[in-house]
């Protein structure tokens, strides 16, 4: 798999925090579509998605997984009935590394976190793992996701 390094610039995101079981995480990022519907949001080149991941699915007890779905906002987001709130993905050195296919089982987050990282020299960054999906929405089948990972970096 390709690693990079590089740094990925500060970015301003309007979120959605997800606390609880994986299966449910499709409720909350409804709310986050919902949200970005009405504010016609939905170039995806200026408003791109994210996914901030606090927890690793595969490890953490449902009750305890936390996840922070996103999208590049610059603006205030107001006050919403959908629990939609100003973030910041801080800008920071990371490993990247492009996943292509499901996202429920992203390959490039694995590979990076227990193969790359422990052979690289490098110690994960103060920040989470996360996730620009690169293409989102109804029309886009699994085998053709596209998932860029960043890894933070000390």
């Amino acid at each position: 798999m390709d690693v990079k390094i590089l740094v990925f610039p500060e970015t301003k995101v309007a979120a959605i925090e997800h606390h609880g079981s994986p299966a449910l995480e499709y409720d909350t990022v409804r709310k986050l579509i919902a949200w970005k519907i009405e504010h016609r949001l939905l170039d995806q080149s200026k408003y791109r998605s994210y996914g901030v991941h606090y927890t690793d699915p595969r490890t953490t007890p449902a009750t305890l997984h936390r996840v922070d779905f996103c999208l590049s906002f610059e603006d205030k987001v107001g006050p919403n009935p959908y629990g939609i709130l100003n973030k910041v993905i801080p800008g920071r050195r990371c490993a990247f590394a492009r996943d292509v296919g499901s996202r429920s089982n992203n390959k490039a987050a694995a590979y990076l976190y227990e193969t790359w990282l422990p052979q690289s020299g490098e110690s994960a960054g103060d920040f989470p793992i996360f996730f620009h999906y690169v293409n989102v929405g109804p029309n886009v089948r699994e085998e053709e996701m596209i998932t860029d990972v960043y890894l933070p970096l000390k």
